[in-house]
């Protein structure tokens, strides 16, 4: 169990290092429906990690089962796709980044989080959380990974947890923040979400290539092996 936690940690800190999430659930904070939209965002990213990783493990698990426990050709080929489309979207990203002066523009649904729903905040969690490229991605190597591991049912929905509890975890922290602490709160939101904005393509440039390296290693390495 051991090598397959370490295994999903690094994913698992990918999914969590998110800066449109973070800066989404920060200006909620800021909203006139705080607590509601916030804690449905919140809900939504834990469902949409959770549904995909449990699908992708119980899918997975069966043609790992039939190789007798040794690492199927599944695992390498699906982690080497994975990590060049992570590669691609690191290309992609810094090419369509700001030019200095220039203003970070944001998704235009955030112009809507003033008058956002809890229901809409949960289907956006899940959007963001489950089907954005690189967290999809980064999911299906750390489901593909579980059940590679050649664990047993409780051992399983252990790693499951801990991936699911860590990609959640900077979603959730800026949330139980505000909650505890109140208005006392806003400045450090504020400087993360600035922080954030500033650097948000910079920040996905590097995760892109560090994930999408490490991921493509892991599936020639699988390969060659296998």
């Amino acid at each position: 169990m051991g090598t397959a936690i370490g295994d999903i940690l690094p994913l698992a800190l990918g999914v969590a290092i998110s800066p449109i999430p973070i800066i989404a659930v920060i200006l909620m904070l800021f909203s006139k429906n705080a607590r509601s939209t916030s804690l449905g965002f919140l809900i939504g990213w834990f469902l949409g990690v959770a549904v995909v990783a449990t699908v992708v493990v119980f899918v997975a698990d069966p043609a790992q089962q039939a190789t007798g426990g040794e690492e199927s050709p599944l695992y390498g080929i699906v982690h080497v796709l994975l990590g060049l489309l992570l590669i691609i979207a690191a290309q992609r990203n810094w090419k369509k980044r700001p030019k200095p002066g220039e203003d970070v523009a944001m998704p235009k649904w955030m112009s809507s989080i003033d008058t956002m729903t809890a229901g809409k905040a949960i289907g956006l969690g899940a959007l963001l959380s489950g089907v954005n490229p690189k967290n999809l991605a980064l999911i299906v190597a750390a489901g593909v990974a579980i059940a590679a591991g050649g664990l047993n049912t409780t051992q399983t929905i252990i790693v499951l947890i801990i991936f699911i509890i860590i990609a959640c975890a900077s979603v959730a922290a800026p949330v139980f923040i505000f909650l505890i602490l109140g208005e006392k709160a806003v400045p450090t939101l504020n400087s993360w979400k600035t922080w954030l904005t500033n650097n948000n393509a910079t920040v996905m440039t590097i995760l892109f290539l560090i994930f999408g390296f490490m991921v493509l290693g892991k599936g020639i390495g699988a390969l060659i092996g296998g």
